[in-house]
């Protein structure tokens, strides 16, 4: 089965482990078992600690804002177009640094939630 979301029709709410974060789960597990797909609205100043995941791949899009990724053991400044892979069980994390939300755009495989 296909999805399709308009825009007016995505929805944000609190991400269930960061404060400071608003998230719209587009797919869930129970939607597809090969990818999870969301997006972040990380307020300035709000950072997401460096984790990692076991299983998943992280694949992120920033969509607006600016702020810093922490890939490869450094933190990178990103910025509306920029795009971050991340195998899994590497390092990663990302804090906003600018005045306005960070806007991200995220699939894990598998999913994650």
């Amino acid at each position: 089965m296909a999805f399709f979301y308009r825009r007016e029709e995505i929805t944000f709410s609190d991400h269930p482990r960061f404060k400071g974060v608003k998230w719209a789960l587009l797919i869930d597990s129970k939607k597809s078992s090969q990818a999870g797909v969301s997006m972040l609205l990380i307020d300035p100043g709000i950072e997401i600690p460096i984790h990692t995941h076991d299983e998943q791949i992280d694949s992120i899009y920033v969509l607006e804002g600016e702020g810093e990724a922490y890939v490869n053991g450094n933190w990178e400044k990103i910025k509306a177009g920029d795009y971050i892979f991340v195998p899994p069980k590497e390092e990663h994390g990302v804090k906003n640094t600018g005045k306005e939300p960070l806007r991200l755009f995220i699939v894990h495989s598998p999913p994650l939630f």
